[in-house]
């Protein structure tokens, strides 16, 4: 596997600030956001400077009941290509639910949601990424996710899951970090377990995020800086293993430049008196590994700033040359193919559970209420925010009342399909309902609407049996 060094998520609103970092090895795109045809002008600025570009897929679902969709699967391998990329990564995580195998309404949930830790949801797993790894033109790696949210009944814990995954699949693993420890303080799970329970040589790289704890629970936002709990299991897993590549994560509230490059120094530095202390017991092994860090075995000077990463036999310095694309092999014997029984088992519960966070229906037996709720207002909120951000006309036309009435909106009409997709039936919504009251919005409003659905204004009759298909679906 390609050493990667020290990196940064690359995102739009910061991509002039990401060209000016200095020592920067590597970045990762969120593959959904770029085309394959049209690369942003900053990544191939980048990539012409031998700066690795990583796509980091969000929409897959392997963690789901359902194959996957050849078309995503083959929209990644291009985009992995385009990219030069030595590997591309994704979650394991189910993102939508329904459909066919379950006779019911499919469902999109915007967002990673956990997978139960199963022998089902395993078999299922490892047969969507054999799959994946057929279909993708270099190595894939699976990220491990942040969760409000238990299972009821789990039969394995996260590492050992995770570990069996690897030993099935031959499939890398992408550590997070801050998800370990959101999972930490949300579900009571030991980051020191996990981490003494994963295969730590099947890391492909390490997620480095902040986040923020309202009422006892642990939002992964990726818009506060990192904290010191989570430089901690880094400095853990690295006193373990040298990660390949560690990268931070910032995807809103973006900071100065400055704090950008002060939080990717004290993760070099973490990673580098890491290394060394590893190195200065591993001889004797006086010192239990993963302890180092605990037991004053930190050498006391500060190592140098900017200081390249060196993180393994034959890492990369900044601007050296770009890993070459490697040939996914697989590396263990195949995982034995799902039954259709488990793929719909696992199908049903995902969806009773998408089902109550996004459409108002019964919390399934053996969840806790309370969770669910948490977990269903921040789907809500990150549906309105993203809404905000694809459509940003639809804020300015309601001005303080687009949230208000986007949640509301999401209580009771589940997203179906993309987020652009959720804009345009957002605004039809309210335009079935004679809204906005001000006459001059609401003809903005339909005026915006129409010149994206290439429709006519939704009139008396479309009300009519638009209500109409409502009432069926609810009964």
């Amino acid at each position: 596997m390609a050493e990667l060094g020290i990196g940064i998520g690359w995102r739009p609103e910061i991509a002039e600030a990401v060209e000016a970092l200095p020592g920067l090895d590597w970045v990762e795109v969120v593959a959904e956001n770029i085309c394959a045809d049209h690369l942003p002008d900053s990544l191939t600025r980048l990539r012409e400077r031998g700066v690795t570009v990583v796509p980091h897929g969000v929409s897959l679902g392997l963690g789901g009941a359902d194959r996957p969709d050849p078309a995503r699967l083959a929209a990644l391998g291009e985009k992995a290509v385009a990219l030069g990329a030595p590997l591309v990564t994704e979650h394991i995580a189910f993102v939508r639910a329904g459909g066919p195998l379950t006779a019911s309404p499919l469902l999109e949930a915007g967002h990673l949601l956990p997978v139960p830790r199963t022998r089902d949801a395993l078999d299922v797993l490892c047969e969507n990424v054999r799959i994946a790894q057929d279909a993708l033109p270099v190595p894939l790696a699976l990220e491990n996710i942040a969760a409000l949210i238990a299972w009821p009944g789990e039969e394995l814990t996260e590492g050992q899951f995770l570990a069996e995954l690897v030993e099935r699949t031959g499939v890398r693993l992408l550590i997070d970090v801050a998800n370990l420890h959101t999972n930490h303080v949300n579900r009571g799970e030991d980051p020191a377990k996990a981490l003494s329970e994963l295969p730590v040589e099947a890391i492909a790289y390490v997620h480095v995020a902040g986040g923020v704890e309202r009422d006892g629970v642990w939002h992964d936002t990726h818009a506060h800086p990192v904290p010191r709990p989570v430089l901690d299991i880094l400095a853990d897993l690295a006193s373990r293993v040298s990660p390949p590549g560690v990268l931070l994560e910032r995807d809103d509230d973006f900071p100065p430049a400055e704090e950008l490059e002060e939080e990717l120094e004290v993760i070099r530095e973490t990673i580098i008196r890491e290394a060394v202390a590893r190195e200065a017991v591993g001889a004797s092994a006086e010192v239990p590994v993963g302890t180092a860090h605990r037991h004053g075995a930190l050498p006391s000077a500060p190592a140098p700033r900017r200081a390249p990463l060196l993180i393994g036999a034959g890492a990369r310095v900044s601007g050296g040359p770009m890993p070459s694309p490697v040939a996914t092999t697989p590396t263990s014997v195949p995982a034995p193919a799902s039954d259709e029984g488990a793929r719909q088992r696992v199908g049903l519960a995902q969806a009773a559970l998408l089902s109550a966070l996004v459409a108002g229906t019964p919390a399934p037996e053996g969840f806790d209420s309370r969770r669910l709720g948490v977990q269903s207002r921040a789907l809500a909120a990150k549906r309105a925010g993203v809404v905000a951000k694809v459509a940003p006309e639809l804020p300015e036309i309601l001005g303080k009342g687009f949230r208000p009435a986007f949640l509301a909106y999401a209580r009771t009409r589940p997203m179906t399909g993309g987020y652009r997709r959720d804009a345009l039936d957002f605004a039809e919504h309210l335009l079935l309902a004679d809204r906005p009251e001000d006459p001059a919005a609401r003809r903005r409003l339909t005026e915006w609407w129409q010149d994206r659905s290439g429709s006519r204004p939704p009139g008396r009759a479309a009300r009519l049996a638009r209500a109409a298909r409502h009432a069926l679906v609810r009964r």
